[in-house]
């Protein structure tokens, strides 16, 4: 269970979208008010009002319906309400139990019930839970300003942060405090009483414009979706993927086409095989283009009107801007810390994507002239299809020799399980008796090295139109040793379901893959006492930093060496193939570098920015062209990972936080060469990073953390090798 306050917030800023139902739905509830009559009559059988029976409290999806889920909000909300005043209200002095424990043990229907929701609005939507999601994220947003801005209840916890080191705390008590009191006081406690009211507008009208932002973002990937007349112009793709496209026009009612279904981010992964530069084109222009269309799900207005209310927000929080009230809480601190980052590295990235266009553009001519045909300027459509063709000449490699070798449930089962086994002595076992969201979902008891249990893991790997786009980990359950419980949790991919055979990953499928897990077992191994530190309740810029440093263990050797086996045949991938995978590690890194840091720094620019500099719809994309170019980011062949219109990142819980994930890869390269000189892949090393880190959740300052483990503070140097970029940075 989530502490209450940031539960509200993480659900106030949730969101994800698309029209399905599935076998734990209602196809016929329509909408919430009349989901809520419906459910008048069947309370006593809402599965939110106890705990699941089932193991580890694993949710009831084959009991849960859509028409659960508003009485189970209002019940909780109240319920809370009613906790949270008796706290507040209590005529003893404030005391640790009294206070801070109480409100950790609060809420629990409401927090079963918001896990369980928007966990399916992320990965399986329809269009009754959206439009519940549309109703219930401003009332939790009031919900949740009801708690922190009650003065009775931050006068206690005021009363308990003036005296915390002399009542007898252990540290995780005394930091358990320090935490309710930030949180309270960055949530407008101490504001006068009309500073209260416009705040508490503010986080109404923000709840509600990014749950139509998250809406709009999934609806515009389907409506946006390439329809491709023959079967001619999907030359370069597999069998499999034009038999995939086939399927997916069958699906639209156009039998005959073929439809390619856009990713959330600029770059499509066609672009890299199809050999019709027209319709490279198409699929590009369709991918830019989405949330400034002037269509229904145009998203320039919520982008305005929520940088806007975010920037008013800072202002009455006393901050310059939304990003130094973001950052105050992040182990950056500040927005000229990430800016010294961000402006250190995005020179030499660009200047290699430059070089790397240079090459491009003269592979282009030369192919050109060798067909008596006039040359063309390399555009953003074009960089994928020609990186291949120079991977494949420069090394005599193409990335599709590695598929055969990688199929999904193997890479899961004997790679990214087998390297946890290896590191932490963990063993998994799947089971088919308990009930899952969508038959897709695959379920795994996990046990320590002693045999005792340590969670249930559940494996989500295949898109779908109500699934929201991207690569994730959610927790069903949290750890607690206050509540007793294990945690369930679960990663989420958006691998393409072939027509039929085997699914066969790509590398980066593969890496994205074990990062994901890195993540879940953070989750997993939590080891702490209070809901508010389970997990991966740790700042936004070191999140990543677990799951990145996992993804080493994917061309680890002996791991490699127990996956990498074909499909078809069981033989194991040639060596001489995986020196060439390893061969490229830095290769087109600089156009990987410069597409994520266009993203970082234009979400800087954003954030860093007053209220009177926010422009109106009209001037979104205006802005966005003059931060790139500001940022020195605005080279054309390279666009930046996501435009603002869907980047759903910055809309919700990474707001002036994109650039956690360099920031975090500064830890993960330290760590990476610390575990190398001390042994690599073994029980030590994984229980020591188990002891030190995993473990601890948010218990202890993050930065710390990383200390323990590896006895020294972070250097840059590493990730500059790592990325290619240390001979040209100072």
């Amino acid at each position: 269970m989530k502490h209450p306050i940031a539960l509200a917030l993480a659900i106030a800023l949730s969101g994800s979208m698309a029209a399905c139902t599935d076998a734990g739905s209602d196809k016929n509830s329509s909408t919430p008010a009349q989901a809520h009559r419906d459910a008048v009559a069947t309370d006593a059988g809402n599965p939110f009002f106890a705990e699941s029976p089932l193991p580890l409290h694993y949710p009831q999806f084959d009991r849960i319906k859509d028409r659960d889920f508003a009485p189970a909000f209002d019940r909780g909300m109240a319920e809370q309400l009613k906790e949270v005043q008796a706290i507040g209200g209590n005529a003893e002095a404030p005391s640790f139990d009294n206070t801070i424990v109480a409100l950790e043990k609060s809420g629990q229907i409401l927090t079963r019930t918001s896990t369980v929701f928007f966990n399916l609005v992320g990965a399986d939507t329809n269009d009754a839970r959206k439009a519940l999601q549309a109703e219930y994220a401003p009332k939790l947003a009031a919900h949740r300003d009801a708690i922190s801005l009650d003065p009775r209840l931050f006068a206690r916890i005021q009363q308990l942060f003036d005296t915390r080191d002399s009542l007898g705390l252990d540290a995780e008590g005394v930091r358990l405090i320090e935490r309710y009191h930030t949180n309270f006081v960055r949530a407008g406690a101490k504001l006068s009483d009309a500073d209260k009211a416009q705040l508490k507008a503010i986080n109404g009208e923000l709840a509600k414009l990014g749950t139509q932002f998250s809406q709009n973002v999934l609806a515009e990937v389907n409506d946006s979706a390439v329809v491709v007349d023959t079967k001619e112009e999907l030359a370069g793709l597999t069998d499999e993927q034009i038999g995939a496209a086939g399927a997916a026009a069958k699906a639209k009612g156009l039998d005959g086409k073929y439809v390619i279904a856009l990713l959330n981010t600029t770059g499509q992964p066609p672009e890299a095989q199809l050999q019709n530069r027209a319709l490279r084109q198409r699929l590009h222009q369709a991918s830019i283009a989405r949330g400034s269309r002037g269509n229904p799900y145009d998203n320039t207005a919520i982008v305005a009107q929520v940088l806007k209310l975010r920037a008013e927000k800072a202002t009455m929080l006393g901050y310059p801007s939304y990003a130094a009230y973001v950052l105050a809480d992040e182990t950056a601190q500040t927005p000229e810390a990430v800016n010294a980052m961000l402006t250190r590295l995005a020179p030499p990235a660009v200047a290699n994507a430059k070089r790397e266009g240079a090459a491009l553009q003269a592979m282009i001519d030369k192919e050109q002239a060798a067909k008596g045909e006039p040359t063309f300027a390399l555009e953003p459509w074009d960089w994928a299809y020609y990186t291949e063709k120079l991977r494949a000449e420069k090394y005599d490699f193409d990335e599709s020799q590695l598929k055969p070798y990688f199929e999904m449930k193997n890479v899961l089962e004997n790679g990214v399980f087998h390297a946890a086994g290896q590191l932490y002595g963990l063993s998994f076992k799947q089971r088919t008796d308990l009930p899952v969201y969508h038959p897709d979902v695959l379920v795994y008891d996990v046990y320590n090295a002693d045999g005792s249990q340590l969670a249930i893991f559940l494996a989500d790997m295949y898109a779908r139109p109500s699934k929201r786009g991207g690569a994730w980990m959610n927790a069903y359950v949290e750890q607690s040793a206050l509540t007793g419980h294990l945690p369930v949790v679960a990663n989420h991919l958006n691998l393409t379901r072939p027509a039929s055979g085997p699914t066969l990953l790509t590398w980066d499928e593969v890496t994205t893959m074990f990062h994901e897990f890195g993540h879940a077992l953070h989750g997993m191994f939590s080891n702490v006492q209070y809901p508010y530190f389970a997990g991966t309740s740790v700042p936004r810029d070191f999140v990543e930093f677990p799951s990145q440093v996992n993804e080493m263990w994917a061309d680890w050797p002996s791991v490699l060496a127990n996956y990498a086996r074909h499909y078809q045949t069981g033989t194991p991938m040639p060596k001489a193939l995986l020196d060439k995978v390893l061969a490229t590690a830095k290769f087109n890194q600089g156009f990987a570098t410069t597409e994520y840091l266009g993203s970082a720094m234009l979400d800087q620019s954003w954030h860093q920015i007053g209220v009177d500099r926010i422009p109106a719809a009209g001037g979104v994309v205006a802005f966005e062209a003059v931060a790139l170019k500001a940022n020195g980011t605005d080279y054309a062949p390279v666009p930046p990972r996501y435009r603002t219109p869907y980047f759903s990142h910055i809309m919700g819980g990474y707001a002036a936080g994109y650039y956690a994930y360099i920031w975090s890869e500064v830890l993960d390269a330290n760590t990476v060469e610390w575990i190398k000189a001390n042994g690599g892949l073994t029980r030590a090393n994984g229980d020591r990073f188990r002891a030190t880190l995993l473990s601890r959740g948010g218990s202890k300052d993050a930065l710390q953390l990383f200390r323990d483990f590896t006895g020294q503070e972070p250097k840059i140097e590493p990730l500059l090798k790592r990325r290619g970029l240390d001979a040209a940075v100072d």
